[in-house]
């Protein structure tokens, strides 16, 4: 089934792009078509209720024609509205469902203002999606849900804590399984489906970088192998002080049989990776952003994927040969030295290369693809200390009008919101806390990259030619030179439609906490009650209108083979 599929009826027009248990719908209509338009309903049905009451219901708006909201105004669920009263003024929506995967059919209205002040439903056009966790020719790719969902975890767990008070890696998580499932989504499925071939086959060893390591259940299931598994763990400070269980971690796995070094480079062994090898031979390996901890899992936005290739997984044993048996001279080393093709006669393409090196070479081609690029970027990273020329590509996005930029940057407890290279918005993560769950607050103040801890770019991503970079690179100069790590480029339209909608999804969720934090009594948040909303999308020299034609002409994606 393609991951993109474009329909229409009677002039309205909606683009559906699947995403990992994610859809992105964009929405379009013929210009003529927009008088007394007062915005899109969308109904879905699911392939099965999951916490809904029926499996048959209209997405919900957090904006009314009658409720003026504003940041002295407390968000419950109470205040969203069906879209069929409350329709959504824009011309995209992102859906990230609670019922599972499985196929999800959408019907999308035109709504428009009738002479009685309230909406009728016009014109709609039917589409469908299919949210099964999907694995593409060799590689798969899976996302966290990320605390984002923190109302539809309050509807679900009824804010149940994720962890215990006393911070432990020995801790019974049976009381915390459904959340963990659902918070986890496809990213922690795949890591325990990855450890459970592993555990269940003798003939399989497997060797671990590692960086934040606490989650118990990843913890047991390596200390289960025993002496099928070698181990190169974070020693930096934050790893090793009184307060951090990483030395419990280590002890266990020791003691378990497990063979354990530890180490940091110069500053971080900042790597996320499980490399599964049958007989000796490497033949699979996991990477990503998300560490092998609660907060990696259960809080922080992250991605994970598996590459079901030995040529890939040979490129990550001997990055960890390297760092496990001689990590001082990792920067002089073959492996260090370039980018690595890891693409053998199967799509997608694929180059990675594995830090640190002795010049942050990577970033040039980051920097050079941004500079590049025809139609779009689309990024969610951290922006640090290290330099580096991948930020000020970013940002140098503002000077170009045919392009359009969307992202989010986090730092110094603040996350930036990028539209079109402009910054559309700043919130304070002291704002976002107020409307955070007991039971994520404290992980939530835990340190830097709490929230968004994703480090992904993506160029053109329904173009001819997309690109996506991802890893657990923080795409900093200081990084690839002092840090352990690997920087991945993959050039795949599948690829980058997930990773665009990932950049979507969270762009989208924080640019409406940063306009509910910025609305007072005097100008409050609330749906217009006149067509005057849809003339910037037809503005051929407003951002708007270039978003609108963007994601509502797709490239046709043929899905996985």
């Amino acid at each position: 089934m393609p991951l993109s599929k474009l329909s229409k009826n009677e002039g309205l027009a909606v683009t559906a792009y699947d995403g990992d248990g994610t859809v992105l719908l964009a929405f379009d209509i013929d210009e003529e078509k927009t008088k007394n338009l007062a915005g899109f309903a969308v109904k879905v049905i699911t392939p099965n209720k999951g916490p809904y009451r029926s499996n048959e219901y209209w997405l919900k708006n957090r904006l009314s024609f009658k409720r003026e909201l504003s940041s002295e105004t407390e968000l419950t669920p109470e205040m969203w509205e069906d879209s069929n009263k409350a329709p959504f003024q824009i011309f995209h929506w992102v859906h990230f469902p609670s019922a599972g995967p499985g196929k999800y059919v959408y019907t999308v209205y035109a709504c428009y203002f009738n002479s009685n002040g309230s909406v009728d439903l016009g014109p709609s056009v039917q589409t469908e999606a299919d949210l099964s966790y999907r694995a593409f020719p060799n590689l798969e790719l899976g996302f966290t849900r990320g605390y984002i969902s923190s109302q539809a975890y309050a509807d679900r767990f009824d804010n149940k804590a994720i962890r215990p008070k006393t911070k432990s890696i020995d801790f019974d998580t049976a009381p915390y399984q459904a959340q963990y499932k659902w918070l986890g989504a496809h990213a922690r499925k795949m890591v325990f489906d990855f450890l459970e071939e592993c555990l269940n086959d003798n003939s399989i060893s497997v060797d671990v970088f590692a960086y934040d390591f606490d989650e118990p259940d990843i913890i047991r299931k390596l200390a289960s192998m025993g002496s099928r598994v070698r181990v190169f763990q974070d020693d930096a400070p934050l790893h090793t002080k009184s307060t951090a269980v990483e030395p419990d971690v280590v002890n266990k796995l020791k003691q378990a049989g497990a063979a354990v070094k530890t180490g940091h480079f110069s500053r971080f062994a900042h790597n996320k990776v499980m490399i599964q090898k049958k007989n000796g031979k490497a033949v699979k390996v996991l990477t990503g952003s998300a560490n092998f901890s609660l907060r990696g899992f259960y809080v922080q936005a992250n991605s994970v994927l598996i590459f079901n290739d030995p040529t890939t997984a040979e490129l990550y044993e001997k990055a960890f040969e390297q760092a496990f048996n001689d990590q001082k001279k990792f920067k002089s080393s073959t492996i260090a030295s370039q980018w690595f093709e890891a693409t053998t006669n199967h799509n997608p393409s694929v180059s990675i290369s594995y830090a640190p090196h002795k010049t942050a070479f990577s970033l040039e081609t980051v920097s050079q693809t941004i500079d590049s690029a025809k139609s779009s970027v689309f990024f969610a990273v951290m922006e640090t200390s290290g330099g580096g020329p991948v930020m000020p590509a970013l940002e140098n996005l503002s000077k170009r009008d045919n392009i359009l930029s969307l992202g989010t940057i986090e730092k110094n407890s603040q996350l930036s919101l990028f539209k079109q290279g402009k910054n559309s918005g700043v919130t304070s993560f002291e704002f976002l806390e107020k409307d955070i769950p007991e039971p994520f607050k404290e992980e939530y103040s835990g340190g830097t990259g709490q929230v968004i801890h994703h480090k992904f770019v993506v160029c053109d991503f329904n173009g001819d030619n997309p690109v996506v970079y991802c890893g657990s690179s923080n795409l900093s100069q200081g990084g690839e030179k002092s840090n352990g790590d690997n920087l991945i480029e993959i050039r795949d339209v599948d690829i980058a439609y997930y990773y665009a909608i990932e950049a979507i999804r969270l762009f989208d969720h924080y640019r409406f906490r940063s306009l509910h934090e910025n609305s007072t009594s005097n100008k409050p948040l609330q749906l217009d009650t006149t067509d005057n909303w849809v003339k910037p999308f037809y503005n051929s020299s407003d951002l708007r209108c270039q978003t609108r034609k963007l994601f509502i002409g797709t490239q046709q994606s043929q899905g996985p083979k």
